[in-house]
């Protein structure tokens, strides 16, 4: 994609060779700006030459006067700048905001069920004003640094060609350290909307799915990696704020030193016939022309141009590689095939919610078999949802491995992973259609006929019926908690995540909807973790992990009535709450 970094250049050219009347008009008012400094530092060298020194008071005010109406007449100037300047800001906003909503269109049509870009929105809102912001301050900035380097220079001639050799060579100089700041500055600057673009996608999942993660006890994990990345933001502004302090030596060699040489030098001017008005008139152009104009210009292009640059880039060159997968708390994605079952090995896994906290979980191995339907018992607290958490990646091991078809589970950060799939206990619906809302792990789609089957298999037909169709629209709060269930379960079972991790996620329907909806995880390709609260669950699995917070047990269902007296307890329990 060669058009990501060499594009931004060629945009620019064709989008300033457009609006060729807009830099007309900006270039004469710059230029009556310039008359302004011309006369600025002329004006007063020969009021002193010309007027006072030489007795004619008259013609030193008059010469003051000229120089007094040169501002005025600059002042109407900067008015003309910048009604010019609106003229060739807007239409670059406007453009990239077209150019952004329309790849995001683009993109959404092309997977419509991803989960909204909070990077999108960042570049919508944030750096799209960046970009005006930024632009409008570049041209402001370099027309009049340009414009007034042309009247200084003109003036230091007219005054005493002398004046030239003492302050072309610093001021040269220090533009030249200037310079030589801008690529490291511009690649920080990218280090810091990276940070920034990574913090509001971070955020806008987590305030998408904070019901999920509450339900799911990843508050911790979620809260500790969201203050990572606030902490990578801070410390790529703390960078960015270092090199803009390179900015100050740069500014003292261009704009300061030629002060000092000028007056180191006086003598040596005055040996050459230079007068005392030449000598002040010199002294006002550095000070109050040139300084000042070195100055915003150093900090315009040091953050500003910067800024642009970067900015243009990114809103120019976004790729749907950019684009985060779905929620925190519910993940899985395209790349897993449902005809290669993922394995699930756990070694040595402890984990404890605090430094200080009894673990729920110590030193547990579990290794289940790809296809395998695990059901996962034991009493409430006992880290049965942890586990699956674990699993999912919402929250990191203080000890131990966990792999997932042969790959370490890793903690959810940017784009999930696409390997797994977790529903919790408190089912996630959003404001949508249906079919949103069961395409929503699903990236590269589905068909109609696999839409339909998945909702015949789970049980949700009659609910899609009653809603008036796969494309009728959603109102979370008018749905009963089953209902909501249902729709979660039926998203779960058309992912094509070969794992699937079902955290009490039926616990909401009747028995025999609960058992139409497990049988058809079961018969689904795929590995299944079921934490269980029925007996029925239990008989249905290949096997059953039993958790009593000291020892876990594995096996068959009758297996554990010999070998676990909490299984046959639990079994006992089920079955006195059937009576």
């Amino acid at each position: 994609m060669t058009e990501e970094r060499s594009g931004v250049p060629a945009l620019g050219r064709r989008f300033l060779a457009r609006r060729k009347r807009v830099l007309v008009r900006l270039g004469a008012w710059s230029l009556l700006e310039s008359a302004q400094t011309f006369l600025g530092g002329y004006g007063v060298a020969m009021a002193l030459d010309s007027g006072f020194l030489a007795g004619r008071t008259g013609v030193g005010l008059a010469w003051l006067a000229v120089a007094a109406l040169a501002v005025i007449c600059g002042g109407a100037a900067t008015g003309g700048v910048f009604r010019g300047l609106a003229d060739l800001v807007e239409p670059l906003r406007d453009g990239l905001i077209r150019r952004v909503a329309d790849r995001a269109l683009t993109e959404a049509i092309e997977a419509p069920s991803r989960a909204a870009d909070g990077a999108v929105v960042s570049r919508l809102t944030n750096q799209t004003e960046l970009a005006r912001d930024s632009f409008a301050g570049l041209v402001l900035v370099a027309r009049s640094f340009v414009f007034t380097m042309l009247g200084v220079l003109l003036g230091l001639g007219a005054l005493a060609p002398e004046l030239l050799i003492v302050v072309l060579p610093p001021l040269v100089l220090g533009l030249a350290l200037f310079l030589a700041t801008l690529a490291p500055m511009a690649a920080r600057q990218r280090v810091f909307l990276d940070a920034d673009e990574a913090l509001s996608t971070q955020l806008g999942a987590v305030a998408e799915g904070l019901r999920d993660v509450l339900a799911a006890g990843a508050g911790q994990s979620v809260a500790a990696r969201t203050h990572a990345l606030i902490e990578a933001e801070a410390r790529a502004a703390r960078v960015l704020a270092r090199w803009a302090a390179a900015r100050t030596v740069a500014l003292g060699v261009a704009g300061q030193l030629p002060v000092l040489l000028l007056l180191v030098s006086a003598p040596w001017l005055v040996r050459r016939g230079l007068t005392a008005g030449a000598l002040l008139g010199a002294l006002t152009y550095l000070t109050q022309a040139l300084l000042p104009a070195l100055h915003t210009l150093m900090n315009a292009l040091g953050a500003a141009g910067t800024r642009l640059l970067v900015v243009l880039d990114r809103l120019t060159s976004q790729s749907r590689s950019t684009l985060p997968g779905p929620s925190v708390a519910e993940h899985g994605g395209p790349s897993a095939e449902r005809g290669a079952p993922a394995g699930v090995e756990i070694r040595g896994l402890t984990f404890a919610y605090g430094p200080n906290a009894q673990p729920v979980l110590r030193d547990l191995d579990l290794t289940v078999e790809p296809g395998e339907h695990l059901v996962v018992v034991g009493p409430s607290g006992i880290g049965k949802s942890t586990l699956t958490a674990l699993v999912a990646g919402l929250l990191e091991p203080d000890r131990g491995a966990i792999r997932v078809a042969g790959r370490p589970v890793a903690p959810i950060a940017g784009e999930p992973s696409r390997r797994r799939v977790l529903i919790p206990q408190q089912a996630y619906v959003f404001s949508g259609s249906v079919r949103e809302n069961l395409l929503y792990l699903c990236p590269d789609g589905a068909s109609p006929a696999a839409l339909t089957a998945t909702a015949a298999e789970v049980g949700l037909l009659p609910l899609v019926h009653r809603l008036g169709g796969f494309d009728a629209p959603v109102d979370p709060a008018a749905l009963s908690q089953g209902e909501r269930q249902l729709i979660a379960l039926g998203r779960a079972h058309l992912s094509p995540a070969p794992l699937v991790m079902l955290d009490e996620a039926t616990c909401h329907l009747d028995p025999a909807a609960e058992d139409r909806a497990e049988r058809a995880f079961a018969e689904r390709p795929g590995t299944l973790i079921v934490v269980a609260h029925r007996i029925s669950s239990a008989q249905r699995a290949d096997r059953i992990l039993v958790l009593d917070g000291v020892h876990a047990v594995c096996g068959t269902h009758r297996e554990l009535l010999d070998r676990s007296p909490l299984y046959r307890d639990l079994v006992g329990h089920w079955h006195a709450e059937r009576i």
